[in-house]
């Protein structure tokens, strides 16, 4: 049974079975568990197994544009509340244009700003994240204020202000590929609107055939999962390098791999620009792309495209 319209329990601290506000245009999926006093603006897309729980810290705001992936968890403490851009007090506050991934845990009081990134199963706890910060993979960020604009890299614990103020700034790429993955999951919204309806599907999939008007990149960006695409860029910020091979149908069945050149460019955009050529060179191949570490080990290894059979 869909839990979207489930109001918050009767408890010691709320017994007003407040129930969600949900804008027309927003898209909460049926696994969804929605409980209580959360207001989510228009255009946002909650995703499968999600839990938003606004029952003992209330209220819970999600901005406009705003993506809560699959598996994310949203709850709040009873005490301490954060101020919204509106002015007015909340348990958790989500910006406009912001990415909370696959598995993140955001518990009030919390704020998270406009054109956010928080990557995979990291943490928001007591803390506020200013606007445009990049937050990556496994991150914890409690007790503690991030400066607009900064990056948190995979794996980074802050539990005190004086490493909130020294982190460095997030660089254009991440904030394109920030935006990217915003863009995909608009796509979703469009898509889980009209699943079953033909005539609504239709232009959807026609949108993506106009290859020509869109860049190479972009192209790519598509082709490539938004998990993998955050985990190269964060080999990048790593100072790994990027390695590349392919295998014909024949080859890839025996696990025969054949190098190919280097992947050109220092910049990330550089890269995924190289990478694009690369698999277009190679198309109906299998194509693989690897991480090698500061000490010539291949450490991550990720499968792009499998071959067209002969």
């Amino acid at each position: 049974m869909p839990l979207r319209q489930q109001p918050s329990p009767p408890t010691p601290w709320d017994r007003g079975l407040d129930q969600p506000q949900i804008h027309e245009s927003a898209y909460v999926h049926p696994s969804t568990s929605l409980i209580g006093d959360v207001r989510l603006g228009h255009q946002v897309l909650i995703a499968p197994g999600t839990s938003i729980r606004a029952d003992e810290g209330m209220p819970f705001y999600i901005g406009g544009n705003t993506n809560i992936q699959d598996g994310v968890v949203i709850h709040g403490l009873e005490r301490g509340r954060v101020t919204g851009d509106d002015g007015e007090s909340y348990s958790v506050w989500i910006g406009e244009h912001t990415c909370i991934t696959h598995m993140a845990l955001i518990h009030g009081p919390a704020y998270i700003g406009d054109d956010c990134f928080i990557g995979f199963r990291s943490t928001v706890f007591n803390a506020k994240v200013g606007h445009r910060c990049i937050v990556m993979m496994h991150a914890l960020i409690q007790d503690v204020e991030i400066p607009p604009g900064k990056y948190v890299g995979s794996g980074v614990v802050i539990t005190n202000q004086s490493e909130a103020d020294r982190l460095p700034d997030a660089k254009t790429t991440d904030h394109r590929f920030s935006h990217h993955v915003v863009e995909i999951n608009r796509a979703l919204l469009a898509g889980y609107r009209c699943a079953d309806d033909v005539a609504c599907t239709t232009p959807l999939n026609n949108g993506h055939r106009s290859e020509t008007a869109r860049p190479q990149t972009d192209r790519l960006q598509e082709q490539l999962s938004a998990e993998v695409l955050e985990q190269i860029l964060g080999q990048l910020r790593l100072g790994n390098q990027i390695g590349i091979e392919q295998a014909d149908a024949r080859h890839f069945k025996v696990g025969s791999w054949q190098s190919c050149p280097p992947l050109e460019g220092t910049y990330p955009q550089q890269v995924l620009d190289s990478l694009n050529r690369r698999m277009t060179e190679y198309q109906g191949n299998a194509v693989r792309v690897f991480s090698i570490d500061s000490h010539k080990q291949r450490v991550m290894e990720w499968l792009l495209q499998r071959p067209i059979p002969s």
